[in-house]
């Protein structure tokens, strides 16, 4: 009988790092990857620390004690599926195997599901941190039987990135719902990417700024309300030197982004609800229209744009600018949110966002500052419409409103794209809207269609002859 308190199947950077954040909060690890030769460098690092390498399966499974928790840092899909099939004939009804990929959601319900039938404990679970995260305290989010929940949480707790206000793991929900939630936690670090993306590109198109001025100016706006990670990191990239060359490093890096597939899942499922996310979707579009290189290229030499020289203040411009970027931000979350409210209501996740927004404010790669308001907004009304609507969030947007729609302004005058801001900005005009013109709309596909509408000064559906 085994006697080790986690396995960690998958030793990767994550797994690796994971299995000594472990062991470094008191618990014994015993690892095990199919590769025999990353097994082999795994054990080589963690010499002296209370980290056993298993040569098999079978040794790796009798290492642990029972009920057994596994769990698993494997790239999501077949690769999750391959390492499953291998445990579930040598796992017992009580041990719990929890996936720490970035599964779909529905992957997760299907394989927890499949393990249910033959009387086997499967849990998915969100971990957001990259690999210092995975090594110092990541953001975790644990989905499925809550019971298997209350197994796991002391290890978890411990694990897990610590703030004022607790460690930054919480019981998401049943079934995928740690998945889920881990997902539109991507799509909102896709828009903030985005924003960033577009202040910088601004900032060097409009200004002329280079990229060490544009990281000074990151560097005043994170010591404020606008501190985060993302912006944090930005500025060091921002500020990093080539040294064979002398030039900013960024200046050196192609401009193509590549997406690992939760931004777009985000965008698909936010559909599916019928939830409006269009800056969450408009970074992901951003980034398949930055893979078109070559064709960008080519189009550079035959499309024109606006051809100007900026003349007004820089400095009210960058001010302009600042409050463009928060609201922006502000519109990712609220975006988040509004999609997570829908789907906990779809996918009967019950989930808590006020809790959500504080484990979101350590460990993760969109932890924020204003994660604090967001938090604070969802304990006063747990089942907030949408952020923007609080009363904190609306006074500044009625407050600040105009500055993003300056910088909108000033990008359409100077040809710079900037999916994200003129969306958010989209996303709050449309909001605010008592009437849209989408009763146009409704006439017109009653027209060719037959869809039928309804009137605002009566009840009930109706349909007419247009042409008649």
């Amino acid at each position: 009988m085994g006697t080790r308190h986690l396995g960690l199947s998958g030793l990767g950077v994550m797994g690796r790092n994971l299995a000594l954040n472990a062991e470094s909060k008191g618990f014994s690890v015993a690892g095990f990857d199919a590769d025999q030769q990353k097994a082999m460098q795994v054990a080589a690092q963690t010499a002296g620390k209370n980290i056993m390498v298993a040569n098999s399966l079978a040794e790796f499974v009798a290492e642990l004690e029972t009920p057994r928790r596994i769990w698993v840092m494997v790239p999501a899909g077949k690769a999750v599926d391959a390492v499953l099939a291998d445990l579930k004939p040598v796992l017992g009804t009580d041990d719990i195997v929890i996936d720490g990929g970035n599964s779909h959601f529905k992957d997760t319900e299907r394989r927890a599901k499949d393990w249910e039938t033959v009387g086997l404990r499967f849990f998915g679970m969100g971990v957001s941190g990259g690999e210092e995260g995975a090594l110092h305290g990541p953001c975790l989010m644990p989905g499925g039987h809550e019971a298997s929940y209350r197994h796991l949480e002391p290890l978890l707790t411990k694990m897990a990135a610590q703030t004022a206000e607790g460690p930054c793991c919480t019981y998401i929900g049943p079934g995928g719902a740690g998945h889920y939630v881990k997902m539109v936690h991507n799509g909102i670090e896709y828009g903030i990417m985005q924003s960033i993306c577009e202040t910088y590109d601004l900032l060097r198109n409009i200004l002329g700024l280079s990229a060490p001025e544009i990281r000074d100016i990151f560097a005043e706006w994170n010591g404020a309300e606008l501190n985060s990670f993302l912006l944090e990191i930005s500025l060091v990239v921002l500020g990093k030197i080539d040294p064979e060359t002398g030039k900013p490093l960024v200046d050196l890096v192609l401009d193509t982004a590549e997406q690992k597939g939760t931004g777009k899942w985000t965008a698909q499922d936010a559909l599916d609800l019928g939830v409006a996310v269009p800056t969450l979707t408009a970074a992901v579009l951003a980034r398949i229209l930055s893979g078109l290189k070559q064709e960008r290229v080519a189009a550079a030499q035959v499309l024109r744009g606006p051809r100007k020289k900026f003349a007004g203040d820089k400095s009210q411009f960058i001010a302009h600018l600042r409050q463009g970027f928060y609201l922006a931000v502000i519109a990712c979350y609220a975006q988040g949110f509004a999609q997570m409210r829908a789907a906990s209501k779809e996918y009967a996740y019950h989930l808590k966002f006020a809790e959500i927004a504080r484990i979101w404010r350590g460990g993760c790669i969109i932890r924020a500052q204003l994660l604090e308001p967001i938090r604070a907004a969802f304990g006063r009304k747990p089942d907030l419409a949408n952020l923007m609507l609080d009363s904190y969030f609306r006074k500044l947007i009625n407050k600040t409103g105009k500055s993003l729609r300056k910088v909108v302004k000033a990008a359409v005058d100077w040809g710079v794209p900037c999916p994200a801001f003129s969306t958010a900005l989209a996303y709050i005009d449309s909001y605010r809207q008592a009437r849209l013109p989408a009763n146009l709309l409704q006439a017109q596909r009653d027209y060719f269609g037959a869809h039928t509408y309804r009137r605002v000064d009566k009840e009930g559906v109706f349909h007419t002859e247009w042409d008649k």
